[in-house]
């Protein structure tokens, strides 16, 4: 007995055979009739080709298609990766950028703070202004805050200092009746007055440095600072030019003041320029501040007269000498020998007659003499270096 599935079989192969039996194709091509027998093998191998056929074509769209999205996640893979690389050019580009300018903030307050710089040099210091960080570079920056924070406040008490310093100068050349703008130049003082107190340099900028001065590229609290430290550094370097040092080193005797006294040859009423002191013929005499010597020679009744020009209109002068150490047109320091105590021309016994001058016109020399020890120091640090502001306030 056959069962259903061999029934199945028999009548699934008996439609292929039926479908794939031989056949006779007959054309006519106008003058014959033409018959072409078409086998079984024959249609086997065409329906197996044309299955290859469909095939092949159905796998190299596939291909095609997989090829296309393959180069466009390459393309796209690509894009990333560019993009990523020139996000780290950028962070690492601004991160040295920024470092560099923190590091030139630290040489440029420790250049201040050590009192070694010249104007010049700390102008070269000068830290420029930088643009503010791009969105991707800020993660990264933000590691420097705290270094940042901790220069901005070491600004912030240097610049607290210069001021305090240049002010309390000022106070001190008030109180010997000097106006503090004497001892600014010009331009120092135009430029002072035209940024409402930050400052003017004492030497002229370079042409490069006062461009971009101008343009505000250096950064603001930086430049603030450095044109405070120029008005210091330009009044401290006219300080110099107070004669405040003693002008004999010894212990002498206090004679004669300024002003109106008993003249002691006519015994009436004249004007006593200066002041004198008495002491041993042959007391060392010292210059009271730099300067250069204008005349050492006789001169009437100061006999043998040392007149020493310290510029900003100061003279002194050091009459009655029994020697002159020093010749005319030559520079003296502060606390330099010049000459010896005598008692030639106009004189009663052997002292120095002391003068101080300002625009030609003698005054007190006394105030100079006890010029405060602030003064003083400021004095030492103008004829030692620049400005230093390491120690703490006075």
């Amino acid at each position: 007995m056959i069962s259903d599935c061999q029934k199945t079989n028999v009548g699934a192969a008996e439609r292929f055979r039926q479908f794939f039996k031989p056949r006779d194709i007959f054309f006519q091509d106008g003058t014959k009739l033409h018959r072409i027998h078409l086998g079984t093998r024959i249609q086997l191998g065409a329906a197996a080709a044309l299955v290859a056929v469909t095939l092949w074509s159905v796998l190299a769209i596939a291909q095609i298609a997989f090829g296309a999205q393959t180069a466009a996640a390459m393309v796209s893979q690509r894009a990333t990766v560019a993009s990523m690389e020139a996000d780290m050019a950028t962070i690492r580009a601004e991160t040295e950028a920024h470092a560099a300018r923190l590091e030139k903030r630290q040489q440029f307050l420790a250049a201040v703070l050590a009192g070694k710089a010249s104007p010049k040099q700390l102008e070269a210091l000068l830290p420029r202004e930088i643009a503010d960080a791009s969105d991707v570079a800020a993660p990264a920056l933000a590691a420097f805050d705290r270094v940042e924070e901790l220069q901005l406040a070491m600004l912030d008490d240097v610049q607290e200092a210069t001021d305090q310093r240049y002010d309390q100068t000022r106070q001190a050349l008030r109180k010997l009746g000097l106006a503090p703008n004497r001892f600014q130049n010009r331009a120092g003082r135009a430029r002072s007055e035209n940024l409402a107190g930050m400052g003017g340099p004492f030497e002229p900028v370079s042409a490069k440095d006062a461009k971009e001065l101008a343009s505000g590229k250096a950064d603001p609290k930086f430049k603030s600072l450095f044109l405070s430290w120029k008005k210091l550094d330009s009044l401290q370097q006219g300080v110099i030019a107070v004669p405040s040092a003693q002008p004999v080193s010894t212990t002498h005797k206090f004679t004669s003041g300024f002003g109106v006294r008993s003249d002691p040859f006519r015994g009436t009423a004249a004007m006593h320029a200066g002041i004198d002191l008495a002491g041993p013929l042959g007391t060392p005499v010292y210059a009271t501040a730099d300067g250069v010597i204008g005349r050492a020679g006789w001169a009437n009744g100061y006999g043998k007269l040392i007149e020493i020009d310290h510029g900003k209109g100061l003279q002194t002068r050091f009459g009655h000498l029994s020697e002159i150490l020093v010749a005319a047109n030559t520079r003296v320091k502060r606390g330099q020998l010049i000459g010896k105590m005598g008692s030639t021309g106009r004189s009663t016994g052997s002292h120095l007659h002391y003068e101080v001058r300002i625009d030609g016109r003698a005054v007190n020399p006394i105030p100079f003499l006890q010029t405060n020890e602030y003064l003083m120091a400021m004095q030492r640090r103008g004829t030692e270096g620049q400005v230093a502001l390491g120690g703490p306030s006075d």
